[in-house]
């Protein structure tokens, strides 16, 4: 097989079982890069961790962590794509599961972001903190009423936004990410900012086309 560092032809198989290139003199694993294409190629189907793990019988821990570090690479990568163009719009968006909107003191659970739309239908988020560090506090005091009032005047007289029509990427991507939320069982506040980067990810790209770019940054991580 090609060399995954310099594309080199001429590679040969050690004894431990992995491949070093003739010219770059990179050793590689080619068991790890057929589990990360297949594990990309589910990743990018919208196939859990889960899933993954029972339909092609790798150890759940494995397909978990790879997917995490999946998470991670296209947090940096919609990061910088961002960057390199000029935003058109944006609007702000509160996300709460069904489950929880009909308890107000679940109001602090809210996850709030600003959605921006570049590079005419690609969309990025900025999440936003939120109040969930602060819920104990605001229930012990036993004012989570006049919070929850207050707060939720906030939200209605508050909204940012600069969109020009209702029916635009942002409003798109919005549906997207509640449609696809609903496939994992609770997420907690520290990984919600990885998983809506994923939604963003996949919002921005055919599945062909995130698989490549993915493989692309795993091969560039592996490489450091």
């Amino acid at each position: 097989m090609n060399c995954p560092y310099c594309n080199h032809t001429n590679t040969y198989r050690l004894n431990t079982g992995q491949e070093k290139c003739a010219k770059c003199k990179k050793k590689f694993s080619p068991k790890k890069i057929y589990k990360n294409i297949i594990f990309a190629e589910n990743f990018c189907n919208n196939k859990t961790a889960k899933e993954c793990s029972k339909e092609l019988g790798f150890n759940y821990i494995t397909v978990k962590k790879t997917y995490e570090l999946f998470r991670s690479l296209i947090s940096k990568y919609q990061e910088d794509e961002f960057n390199r163009y000029q935003s058109q719009e944006y609007d702000e968006y509160v996300y709460l599961p069904k489950s929880k909107k009909k308890i107000k003191e679940n109001i602090f659970d809210a996850q709030n972001f600003l959605t921006f739309s570049y590079n005419e239908d690609q969309i990025y988020n900025l999440l936003m903190p939120n109040l969930n560090k602060y819920k104990s506090q605001f229930l012990d005091d036993g004012l989570e009423d006049v919070y929850f009032k207050e707060f939720s005047k906030f939200m209605m007289f508050n909204k940012i936004a600069k969109t020009n029509k209702k029916d635009n990427s942002i409003t798109r991507f919005w549906n997207y990410f509640e449609d696809e939320i609903l496939k994992y069982k609770g997420i907690d506040n520290e990984n919600f900012f990885f998983y809506l980067k994923e939604f963003e990810f996949k919002f921005n790209h055919k599945k062909s086309e995130a698989k490549e770019i993915l493989l692309h940054l795993i091969k560039e991580h592996n490489s450091i």
